[in-house]
C-alpha cells in the first residue's frame, strides 16, 4: 500500500509551527509496513487542498490529511475532500448531536458555525475524538483510502492509535504489533550499533528514533495473528534487553518521571529536590506524572549565591568549593531531605552557559542524592545546546540517577 501524507494549515508554511504530525506519522506508517512516498504542506486555500489532494489521488492509495478540521471558514479539509469527490457534504444528525452535547456538558453555548463540524460526505464515516470537537473522516472511494483528522497533536495521536490504525489492519498483510523500548545514557548512533543484528531483520523489525527524552527502539511484529505477533516482539525484545540491559528505562509512553515515581509510589518512599541552575525545571517535570503528590514532598531553587546560603548551605562551602562542586551538591541534596522530610533529596547544579561560571565550562553538571543508604554523587561536563537544552537534559540526567540507585546500581552509567 502506498501512503501519503498531507498537512494542512498556512502556518506551517510560515514557519509558526513546526510538522511534528508529519514525522509522528511516518514513523507509523513504517512500523505497520506502509510504503511512505510523499509528504506535503498546503495552505489553507480550498483550490491548493484540493490541487494537492487530486495529485495524491492519481498516485496513493493511502492519503492522510490532518489539519483543517475546525469550525472556522479557513477550515477546508472536508470542502477540499467533498470537491475532490464530486459528493455533497450534510449535516450528520447524530454527529449534530454529540456536538452539542460536548458544549453542554461543559455549560457552553454552541457557536451555530461548529454545525460544520458535524458534516459528512455519503463515501465518509466518523472517527470519534473524545479529545475535541472535531471529528475525523475515515473515506473509501474507488480503491482508496482518505484519512482526515484535527492538526492538534493529542487529538490527531488519540485518533491514529485508536480508531485509524484498527481500520488499517485489513490492508497491512497481517495484524501489527509494537513495543517501544526507552533508551536513556546512550546516544542514537551508539545504541543503533550495538543494535546492528537487529536493525537488518525483517520481522520484527527494529528501528532507532532520537527523542528529546531518550532514544526509542521500536520494536514491529506482522503475523496472522496478534498472539503470534506479541511473541515475535517479546522473543526479539528479550535479546535487546540483552545488550542494553539498564540504559532502558521503560516502554512505550512511559517516561523518566513517571518511571521514578512509580517505583518511589511502590516502595511507600517519598522525594525533594533542591536545584540551582535547572530553576525549577526538575520539579516541574516530577510533577507533570498525574498522583506525584504521593510522594514528591516538594523542592526548594536556589539559584542565588544569597539564597542558597538562606537555604542552609555553609558560607565556608560555598567559598570553598563554589556553587557548582560535588561538596555543595551533596549538601543540597542532605538539605531537601532535611527540610522537607523526604526519604530522598537530589541536589542539582551546575552551568546552563553560555558563559563559563567558577572556571568550569557550560554544560557542566553534578547530581547528588541523599537516601537512607547514603550519598551517591555524579559529575560531567560537555554537554553541547542551549540554556533551555542544558537544564532539560540536566534534569532528566538528576531522575535517572536516582532512577539507577533505586535499583541498586552503584555507578551511573
Amino acid at each position: 500500500m502506498r501512503a501519503e501524507i498531507i498537512s494542512c494549515g498556512t502556518e506551517l508554511l510560515l514557519g509558526q509551527i513546526t510538522d511534528t504530525n508529519a514525522t509522528y506519522l511516518a514513523q507509523n506508517l513504517s512500523s505497520l509496513g506502509i510504503d511512505l512516498y510523499f509528504v506535503s504542506q498546503v495552505g489553507d486555500n480550498l483550490e491548493r487542498i484540493v490541487e494537492t489532494l487530486r495529485r495524491a489521488w492519481e498516485r496513493s492509495e493511502l492519503i492522510i490529511i490532518t489539519g483543517g478540521l475546525g469550525p472556522t471558514e479557513d477550515d477546508l479539509t472536508r470542502e477540499a475532500i467533498s470537491t475532490l469527490l464530486g459528493e455533497r457534504m450534510q449535516v450528520d444528525p447524530t454527529l449534530e448531536a454529540e456536538l452539542r452535547a460536548w458544549f453542554a456538558a461543559r455549560n457552553v453555548q454552541m457557536p451555530e458555525r461548529n454545525v460544520k463540524q458535524a458534516t459528512l460526505i455519503p463515501s465518509a464515516r466518523p472517527l470519534p475524538n473524545p479529545l475535541g470537537t472535531a471529528p475525523g473522516w475515515w473515506v473509501e472511494k474507488e480503491g482508496r483510502i482518505i484519512v482526515a483528522m484535527p492538526g492538534v497533536p493529542r487529538e490527531m495521536y488519540r485518533m491514529w492509535e485508536a480508531e485509524v490504525i484498527p481500520r488499517l489492519s485489513p490492508y497491512t498483510g497481517g495484524l501489527i504489533f509494537t513495543r517501544i523500548l526507552r533508551v536513556t545514557g546512550l546516544g542514537e548512533s551508539t545504541v543503533e550499533q550495538r543494535l546492528e543484528a537487529f536493525i537488518h531483520a525483517s520481522n520484527p523489525t527494529v528501528a532507532t528514533y532520537a527523542k528529546s527524552d531518550a532514544v526509542d527502539v521500536r520494536i514491529t511484529a506482522k503475523a496472522a495473528s496478534r498472539e503470534e505477533a506479541e511473541r515475535l516482539v517479546r522473543e526479539t525484545e528479550a535479546r535487546i534487553r540483552e545488550v542494553l540491559g539498564d540504559y532502558i528505562f521503560g516502554v512505550d509512553k512511559e517516561t523518566l518521571p513517571s518511571v521514578v515515581g512509580t517505583m518511589l509510589a511502590q516502595r511507600g518512599q517519598t522525594l525533594a529536590v533542591m536545584e540551582s541552575f535547572t530553576g525549577g525545571l526538575l520539579s516541574s517535570l516530577i510533577t507533570d506524572v498525574p498522583g506525584s503528590s504521593r510522594y514528591f514532598r516538594g523542592g526548594l531553587v536556589v539559584y542565588s549565591r544569597a539564597v542558597a546560603l538562606e537555604m542552609g548551605l555553609p558560607t565556608e562551602l560555598v567559598a570553598e568549593a563554589g556553587l557548582v562542586s560535588e561538596e555543595t551538591a551533596r549538601v543540597m541534596a542532605q538539605l531537601a531531605r532535611q527540610r522537607l522530610g523526604a526519604d530522598y533529596g537530589i541536589g542539582i547544579t551546575g552551568v546552563a552557559g553560555p558563559e563559563p561560571f567558577e572556571q568550569k565550562p557550560a554544560g557542566t553538571l553534578v547530581l547528588a542524592i541523599a537516601g537512607p543508604a547514603g550519598l551517591v554523587t555524579s559529575s560531567g561536563s560537555g554537554w553541547r545546546g542551549s540554556r533551555e537544552d542544558q537544564k532539560y537534559r540536566s534534569a532528566l540526567a538528576a531522575l535517572n540517577l536516582l532512577r539507577l540507585h533505586l535499583l541498586g546500581i552503584k555507578k551511573a552509567q
